[in-house]
């Protein structure tokens, strides 16, 4: 043991030779140039240094010194761009010792659409490519769907497809249930709808007092009037926007703009929530559980989330935290270079943001213990799984297959995997079949390129199976035949190591007599009542949810589709334009050259190959 610690030093020592006082980033590497830890350095050699000297660490970084069989180093301009690198490095490479972001979502945002006159509202979420105004970040789908439906309620603006909104001929079923105005058909003016769009944008903006009055006041000139139906109308609208700031919670008046971060720790685990405030509303709250070692102090885990968080992400105006991080003005300066502007981060002991992030705190406590008793639970079964299957070891990755078709159309293979932590969403690979050879239906066709694809894939990525995606247990969807042509196709790409079980159905295809096939062994079933047969239950339930509905996008896609998505240079505008002209990618096909440059936006070139993408055959 000590000759190996020496080691680790004396590689270490080794380099000290050749850097000099350069900000960067550097990597440690073990025996097989594995990544083991990426850190950043406002001078090189100093940080160096310092992993020389025994008997100053924790044992997580003594342990890592005495792997590290080599360093590797990349000199920056400054400090802030070796943050800045050392984030992206950590988030791509993975190192075993660093504290590492595992769950790296999107967030949905509300997109109001400006590409038409009368613009739609809908949730968005990827790149902001769409010309419009975007709301957000919300935390999750279900914070946005909220949100949008109380503001279909308030403002009555169209969700729905400008090809949908160009071919209507009379009001759908929105407007019957008042969310919308029905501008497709005319029966709300071009400078009405306009109003209730700006009156959406302020309320999204947070001037949501003014907007209340406003409608307030009208509700009672309606009433005097004698117009109850309007009034009517305008209370539902009212209690819609109020629903909608009650269902934030949160609303403070003094932070417009800002995401409160808040670190709780407990045996060995962290959990960090995060709320995001816009317009001096709270627009939904996430929790993450960061990977860590245990002995890292609150800074560093701190520091290490706030990085890669915002590393795919455009922060905030300000971050109201509750721990400082090790040097406040690197981060605020890095995230302001990447923003384009000043980024502030506070660390509030009293008032209204300290009240934040005590109710942070709060909710991060409480997820973690309920993380933590889950975890415990599916630790449990996941031993219960070994103990039923006779594996040789606890599974870490359960990986589940299943297909999706219908007669053979539109055919999908779907994976699921579970561990410790439940279902790994993150983790979910949906393939599209591709192999136009195979018979329609053929199950055992499609598994076999679902299988070929996935674990050519990890012999390629991870041939050494260190990086944590190879499974230690498949589950599949059928008998005794499907699991002895499953082995055979495992067989003939060298990984037959890897354990497998076969789920059907029993007598009567009951749910609770399932039988359980494994290859070279008898038949079993579990007791009805065995909480691991629950669990294979709810994993064969969640790869077939995943399976249908990545089946029925599949399809739902192909029906929407039309040949004007294969002519070259028709995009999404012109799409419209041509839909909107001629009423459907039929009567496109049957036009001729002149009435095809008629249409907006199509020129005479454009229609010449529109007209010969048609007519091309004769």
């Amino acid at each position: 043991m000590s000759d190996t610690t020496s080691t680790g030093y004396d590689v270490i020592h080794g380099y000290l030779r050749t850097l000099d006082s350069s900000p960067g980033v550097y990597r440690m590497l073990d025996e097989e140039s594995r990544v083991l830890y990426v850190g950043k350095a406002r001078n090189l050699k100093n940080r160096v240094s310092s992993y020389s000297r025994p008997g100053q660490h924790s044992p997580r970084i003594t342990r890592m010194i005495r792997e590290t069989a080599s360093m590797m180093f990349l000199t920056t301009r400054t400090e802030t761009e070796a943050l800045l690198l050392e984030q992206n490095l950590i988030k791509q490479l993975k190192p075993r010792y660093n504290v590492l972001l595992r769950d790296d979502k999107s967030f949905p945002n509300i997109l109001v659409a400006k590409d038409h006159p009368f613009p739609m509202i809908k949730k968005h979420r990827g790149a902001k490519k769409q010309k419009g105004d975007y709301y957000g970040p919300f935390a999750g789908a279900g914070a946005v769907n909220r949100t949008l439906n109380q503001l279909q309620r308030a403002f009555l603006l169209r969700n729905c497809s400008d090809s949908d909104f160009e071919t209507r001929t009379r009001p759908c079923l929105q407007y019957q249930i008042k969310r919308c105005s029905g501008p497709c058909c005319g029966l709300i003016s071009d400078a009405d709808y306009a109003a209730s769009v700006r009156d959406a944008e302020q309320f999204l903006q947070g001037r949501t007092k003014g907007i209340q009055e406003a409608l307030a006041q009208q509700m009672q000139d309606a009433a005097a009037e004698m117009e109850f139906e309007r009034a009517a109308a305008l209370r539902d609208r009212i209690k819609a926007l109020t629903q909608v700031q009650s269902a934030q919670g949160i609303n403070p008046q003094s932070t417009a703009e800002a995401d409160v971060i808040a670190l709780h720790r407990d045996g060995g685990q962290a959990c960090v929530q995060v709320f995001f405030i816009r317009a001096n509303q709270n627009w939904g709250n996430h929790d993450y559980y960061p990977r860590i070692s245990g002995d890292e102090d609150p800074a560093e885990v701190m520091e290490a989330f706030v990085g890669q968080f915002y590393s795919n992400r455009e922060p905030p105006r300000m971050l109201i935290l509750s721990h400082g991080l090790d040097n406040d003005d690197l981060m605020a300066s890095a995230l302001a270079e990447k923003a384009g502007r000043k980024v502030e981060i506070v660390i509030p002991q009293r008032g209204e943001k300290a009240e934040l992030v005590q109710s942070a705190l709060r909710n991060a406590r409480e997820s973690l213990a309920r993380k933590m008793s889950e975890t415990a639970t599916q630790t449990k079964l996941l031993k219960g799984v070994a103990e039923a299957f006779d594996l040789a070891k606890t599974p870490e990755r359960i990986e589940v297959y299943d297909n999706s078709h219908i007669q053979g159309a539109h055919a999908v293979g779907a994976m699921i995997v579970a561990g410790p932590d439940g279902f790994d969403k993150n983790q979910y690979r949906k393939f599209n079949i591709k192999d136009t050879k195979i018979t329609p239906g053929d199950d055992f066709g499609m598994m076999k390129e679902v299988l070929t694809r996935r674990f050519q894939r990890l012999l390629k990525e991870d041939p050494e199976r260190v990086q944590g995606t190879w499974p230690d247990l498949l589950l599949i969807d059928g008998g005794a035949g499907q699991v002895s042509a499953v082995q055979e196709i495992m067989d003939d790409l060298g990984v037959a190591d890897i354990p497998m079980v076969g789920v059907a159905k029993g007598e009567d295809r009951d749910a609770g007599k399932e039988e359980f096939y494994r290859t070279g062994k008898p038949v079993m079933a579990l007791r009805h009542n065995d909480p691991v047969l629950y669990f294979i239950q709810r994993m064969r339930d969640e790869v077939h949810r995943f399976a249908i509905g990545t089946h029925r996008a599949k399809r739902s896609k192909a029906i929407g589709a039309t040949p004007l998505d294969d002519i070259p240079g028709v995009g999404a505008t012109r799409k419209r334009a041509l839909l909107a002209h001629f009423g459907s990618a039929k009567a496109v096909a049957r036009a001729n050259l002149a009435d095809l440059k008629a249409v907006d936006g199509v020129s005479a070139n454009m229609a010449q190959t529109i007209y010969d993408f048609f007519h091309e055959n004769g």
